[in-house]
């Protein structure tokens, strides 16, 4: 099979292209018409052009690498044969009702799997809404508006291509992005064991995010995270059971989260229980160092958020340490007879020696990774300056909670973030990146 004949084709010809707009063929032109690759348009019934791209009547007559498929079902035999005649290396399939509607469905996808496998051709899908590479201007899906996703270091692996998409949105709309998502789909013959070790290839991806409904494949995944040097945040659905809703869906076995469980349990990989928490942990994966332990220096400006954050982590490896005592006189000289200065350490408000509290903490010996609550005050904004240096001198995660209006902190996250301290919106989000931190950790020691 060729994986990188999706990550860089030479060449995309999309299958029942369109020139009507809502059409699937004519939204899946208006995202891959973005890549700086040759397209080609094919439909048979077509003429003119769509997009600037003159249309052809068949596959055979490109030079493509990559073929979208836009057509129902009962026509994919026929074209995935033909892609494999026209010496096309990888296709995506988008059109559902294969393996997880069962009987004919089932059969149709196994002659589908056949006719890949004689001509050694990587499938996504089928059953997908695709795949996106934004900084290679790839978008190999039909989902409309796909090109807005921006450009980030967290890589996405998803069983559905609806949660992938979702998370990508969610990414951009608060200001991040990814550096792929790929929805598997039913994984016909390109699964997470496929998918893993080329995002752990990928320069640009520093953390993967994993969304698991159920795989056939659980030993070779498990052994794909196992041998990952990038870290992994995984979210495994199915607590409860959902089965028969998860085999109509994509085609996922019924199976114990006891199997996965068991099978994540190990170092660098870290389970959560939502796409948020799976989205944050990925984006402190990616932009932490790695902890050297798990005591946490907690320093909020606001009570009440430091003990959300506070009682969060006494449920995780989470331990905070005693400050040593020359930290506790630099914060004594710093917040003289105010606040609590034991850890954590609460100064009340904010104020302008709020970095200063920081950086006590940040080089205390005790401390591991740091953890900050600030509500933004335009008099003072945010220690950009401070975290800066902590960041280059301190080989410590720091992870900062902001809170605030977006127009007002926006312009001082953005340099938190620049600086590899990622900053998260509510003390449950900041307080669960510290727990996947943690998590990424404790496995082993």
């Amino acid at each position: 099979m060729s994986l990188p004949a999706l990550f860089d084709p030479d060449g995309v010809a999309v299958i029942g292209a369109s020139a009507t707009p809502g059409k699937l063929g004519n939204d899946a032109m208006s995202n891959v018409e973005a890549s700086d690759t040759e397209i080609y348009p094919v439909n048979p019934s077509s003429s003119g052009t769509v997009f600037g791209y003159e249309f052809v009547d068949s596959v055979q007559e490109t030079d493509a690498e990559l073929a979208l498929c836009c057509v129902p079902r009962h026509l994919q035999p026929d074209v995935i044969e033909e892609c494999g005649e026209a010496g096309v290396e990888a296709a995506v399939i988008f059109a559902g009702g294969f393996a997880e509607m069962g009987g004919d469905g089932a059969e149709l996808q196994n002659t589908i799997a056949e006719t890949a496998a004689a001509y050694d051709m990587t499938v996504l899908g089928p059953n997908t809404a695709g795949y996106a590479i934004p900084h290679k201007d790839l978008y190999g899906s039909f989902v409309p508006r796909i090109r807005d996703v921006g450009t980030g270091n967290v890589g996405l692996v998803t069983q559905s291509a609806g949660v992938g998409i979702t998370m990508s949105f969610q990414l951009t709309r608060e200001g991040y992005g990814i550096s792929a998502m790929f929805g598997l789909g039913n994984r016909m013959n390109t699964g997470f064991a496929d998918v893993i070790p080329a995002l752990d290839d990928d320069p640009r991806t520093d953390a993967i995010v994993m969304h698991v409904e159920g795989t056939e494949d659980v030993d070779a995944l498990l052994q794909a995270c196992q041998t990952a040097e990038t870290p992994i945040a995984a979210f495994k659905v199915g607590e409860h059971d959902i089965a028969n809703l998860a085999r109509a869906h994509t085609a996922a076995p019924a199976q114990d989260n006891a199997i996965y469980e068991a099978g994540f349990d190990q170092p660098g990989l870290v389970t959560v229980s939502s796409t948020t928490e799976l989205l944050d942990a990925g984006r402190a994966l990616a932009d932490s160092p790695t902890p050297d332990g798990p005591n946490v220096g907690l320093v909020t400006a606001q009570a009440g958020p430091g003990i959300i954050m506070t009682d969060y982590l006494k449920g995780t490896a989470a331990t905070f340490p005693d400050l040593t005592d020359e930290t506790r006189k630099r914060l004594d000289d710093i917040l003289p007879g105010i606040t609590y200065t034991e850890n954590p350490v609460d100064t009340g408000r904010p104020m302008p020696e709020f970095g200063a509290v920081i950086d006590a903490v940040a080089r205390d010996d005790n401390v591991d990774i740091v953890l900050v609550y600030e509500i933004y005050e335009d008099s003072l904004g945010y220690p950009v300056a401070e975290l800066e240096t902590l960041s280059a001198e301190v080989d410590k995660p720091i992870c900062f909670t902001v809170a605030g209006p977006d127009h007002a902190l926006d312009d001082e996250r953005r340099q938190m973030e620049a600086a590899g301290i990622p900053t998260f919106d509510t003390p449950e989000r900041g307080a669960q990146a510290v727990g996947a931190l943690l998590d990424s950790i404790s496995e082993a020691e």
